[in-house]
């Protein structure tokens, strides 16, 4: 493995994704110690140039021979590529930081945000686990909100809405937006039904349960990642048209009481929190305001009017940033001199 002071040899699979070029953004602005980028992406991205620190580098296909010597490799490409690759990544040296849906409910595989379970990314003997995962992008700034309110008060359960970008389906969201505003009505419609002047309560397929995917993610991970079965989490998350940053309208329900400006004066001192609560100079938060940041913005806190020991509050992140680029690189940053 490569040191701290020589920096380390960073493979990104998706490279040439939004959510790669993220990731690539994200290490160079918070100064990661990268002493050689590896960009990589599938056959028909082979040979795209891609910038880092003012240097090109060519992206190139994953093989098992070009991981030799990868210390870090930051996945998100999807789960199927994922499943390929990452135990090959593994096997030849690397830690994996996957940002896709494959690894994240196995036993033995961590699912890690920093401000909440950094400890989770090393094993009983200090070594840092091959695989990481990364969680969904509308559970990580719930969590984050959700970690420091659990600590104080405890949370019992939270119903959340969410009102996610069309990145959050990468590219392919956000060409589709554009297409639609543009008066092209497609065969087949990306977000299910058409999304542009429209919200549509459906991201990903739905289970038996009459529940989404993306609902039970949010559902099962907030378990995983917060330590505690307990928390019962009731979702309905929606798709809106907007390029960039998710919303959440979160209403928790605490175990104590509380004092709401004890509350605002906790969150906005926790790690990761932006707290904009101000409604009489309307200062809340906003998709505009996440954009190209990676913190969580929290505002409009209020007690509930009816529920006892119940708050609500709306938070909003940058999906590609702090859901997905930033928090992948986050994690690396806790393996920088322990590899």
């Amino acid at each position: 493995m490569s040191s701290a002071e020589t920096g380390y040899r960073v493979a990104v699979l998706g490279a040439t994704g939004l959510v790669g070029r993220a990731m690539i953004q994200v290490l160079e602005e918070r100064n990661f110690p990268v002493s050689e980028l590896v960009p990589l992406a599938s056959p028909r991205s082979k040979g795209q140039p891609v910038t880092f620190n003012g240097r090109e580098f060519i992206t190139d296909v994953p093989s098992a021979e070009i991981f030799k010597g990868v210390d870090i490799a930051l996945f998100s490409a999807g789960a199927s590529a994922s499943r390929e690759w990452a135990p090959v990544a593994a096997a030849a040296g690397a830690v994996v930081i996957d940002n896709s849906s494959a690894f994240r409910m196995d036993e033995g595989i961590p699912l890690v945000v920093p401000e909440v379970n950094p400890e989770a990314i090393f094993d009983d003997e200090g070594k840092a686990h091959k695989i990481i995962a990364n969680p969904n992008c509308s559970t990580i700034q719930m969590v984050v909100v959700l970690k420091p309110l659990h600590d104080c008060y405890g949370v019992s359960r939270v119903v959340v809405s969410t009102y996610q970008s069309v990145t959050g389906k990468g590219k392919e969201g956000r060409d589709a937006l554009e297409s639609e505003l543009a008066g092209n009505v497609p065969a087949e419609f990306t977000h299910f039904h058409q999304i542009a002047f429209n919200a549509v309560p459906q991201i990903d397929a739905f289970t038996d349960n009459g529940y989404t995917k993306e609902e039970m993610k949010m559902v099962n991970e907030t378990k995983k990642i917060m330590g505690e079965e307990g928390i019962q989490v009731s979702p309905t998350t929606v798709r809106i048209p907007v390029y960039g940053g998710h919303g959440e309208s979160l209403n928790v329900e605490l175990r104590s009481d509380f004092d709401i400006n004890e509350v605002r004066a906790l969150l906005a001192g926790s790690p990761g929190i932006v707290m904009q609560d101000e409604p009489s100079a309307r200062l809340y938060p906003m998709p505009l305001t996440s954009y190209e940041k990676d913190e969580v913005f929290v505002g409009r806190l209020r007690p509930d009017y009816w529920q006892p020991r119940t708050l609500n509050l709306w938070v909003v992140a940058d999906n590609l940033r702090k859901g997905a680029a930033t928090n992948a690189v986050q994690i690396a940053e806790e393996l920088v001199g322990k590899l």
